[in-house]
């Protein structure tokens, strides 16, 4: 068999492609790795400062609501106004997620945080990851000794476009799971 044999280089045109498609996936993974790599670091480690213990993680679903309002430049924008959220443990219903942002418990425990770190969602269409800090406490339950709460696994939340009516609102469903830490 000669080199110039049809079959030999048609076998030899198959491995060729095979080989860059490996090498392509082998990119793409690594791209993957490094993007999370970025988030992770973007997002201070939760054992860091005064947070040093999970003290709790639930399950959001709900909206992130948006106000058709005049931007600094006075043109119509889609703004965030507010979360407003089911907050669940193996699918019951444990607390809720509203403007503050706060998060209150059934047993009336409640945190208020400020937004202290964030990194982008996983899509375009998903919300930020957060870390915040809590600046406030209402209530003793199960959120009294939380210091800090982190917004992880987004999915959704994210609304643009163009609005025509100075104060419509939109409701973009969103899903995440918010942990609690303590010290």
């Amino acid at each position: 068999m000669s080199s110039t044999d049809p079959d030999v280089v048609a076998r030899r045109n198959r491995l060729a492609l095979l080989a860059l498609q490996v090498i392509g996936m082998a990119v793409l993974i690594a791209c993957a790795i490094d993007a999370q790599r970025a988030q992770a670091q973007d997002l201070p480690d939760p054992l860091n400062g005064d947070a040093k213990t999970i003290l709790l993680t639930v399950r959001a679903e709900g909206v992130q609501i948006y106000n058709c309002a005049k931007d600094n430049n006075g043109q119509l924008t889609w703004q965030f106004r507010e979360p407003l959220a089911t907050l669940m443990v193996n699918g019951k219903t444990v607390g809720r997620h509203f403007a503050g942002p706060t998060w209150e418990l059934n047993d009336r425990s409640a945190v208020v945080g400020k937004v202290a770190a964030q990194a982008p969602g996983a899509t375009g269409r998903d919300i930020a990851l957060l870390r915040l800090d809590v600046v406030s406490h209402q209530g003793v339950g199960g959120l009294s000794a939380v210091v800090a709460v982190q917004r992880l696994h987004t999915e959704g939340g994210v609304f643009s476009g163009s609005c025509e009516h100075d104060g419509d609102l939109h409701v973009e469903p969103y899903r995440a799971d918010y942990r609690f830490l303590g010290q």
